[in-house]
């Protein structure tokens, strides 16, 4: 967890809840897990059950420390939607998002139903807000991960959720996904990117401008994080040469300040 991060499309982490398991094949090389096993049995150390499940309700706090405005991935070592995580906790995590409104949160799941069910159950569209019920929180963003057209049905769980900005992460991207009008209903921001380390799985280049050709076809943002692991041409070179260059240039395109606001 950091108040900067090198992610692209963020500027800081916050990770109330850390570990996870596997539930579809974009987690087979998770970098998450990668790195806290690296420090399992170190005594002491935040990591040290490994990426094992583990609850901070001491860090649920930080963001209410941190002054300057910023972009937030919330739980980029774990889902905050997977079962362990109880209704409660995350009623605790969306009160101190609520309350720390001067950031923007980004939530990303790829337990889309769960997400789906819960904040239906809390939350009205804004700016609507009575039984029982308040209205979505603007400066809280929601998205799903998404890595082949088998887990487009994800998609359609975020659609029914009452989250103003929906997103969707397709990183790692590992085939075609056909992005439909139905599909990017709602939808105002799309990510994706390849998978990096010594077991990418290679991402082509032509599965990347047919995402990009739908989105500009219905002025959705799209972000374009990185190629991976192997370049544009399928040449297994690194994360770093590979790069983020699509068409000469980069697309860092973001959500509005009027999608943000209404």
């Amino acid at each position: 967890m950091s108040d900067k991060s090198a992610i692209e499309w963020t500027d800081a982490t916050w990770n109330p809840v850390t570990g996870c398991k596997k539930v579809s094949p974009g987690c087979k090389n998770c970098y998450a897990e990668t790195f806290a096993e690296r420090f399992r049995g170190v005594s002491g150390h935040p990591y040290e059950q490994g990426f094992e499940l583990k609850l901070w309700p001491q860090r649920l706090n930080f963001p209410l420390t941190w002054k300057e405005p910023r972009l937030i991935f919330v739980n980029s070592m774990s889902d905050l939607f997977q079962t362990g995580v109880k209704d409660q906790f995350i009623d605790q995590v969306f009160d101190t998002m609520g309350k720390a409104n001067h950031h923007v949160f980004q939530v990303l799941t790829k337990r889309s139903e769960r997400a789906m069910e819960w904040t239906k159950a809390h939350f009205h569209p804004y700016p609507l807000g009575n039984n029982g019920k308040g209205a979505w929180p603007l400066n809280v963003w929601l998205g799903v991960s998404v890595e082949n057209q088998d887990y487009v049905w994800r998609i359609k769980h975020l659609q029914q959720s009452p989250a103003h900005i929906k997103f969707l992460s397709l990183e790692p991207l590992l085939g075609p996904i056909s992005l439909d009008k139905s599909l990017l209903e709602g939808i105002k921001w799309v990510i994706v990117g390849g998978e990096s380390g010594h077991k990418a799985r290679m991402m082509k280049a032509e599965w990347v401008y047919d995402i990009r050709k739908q989105c500009q076809k219905y002025k959705v943002p799209f972000f374009f994080k990185q190629w991976g692991a192997f370049d544009l041409n399928g040449n297994r070179v690194g994360k770093k040469i590979a790069g983020r260059i699509l068409d000469k240039r980069t697309w860092d395109q973001m959500p509005g300040f009027s999608q943000v606001k209404l």
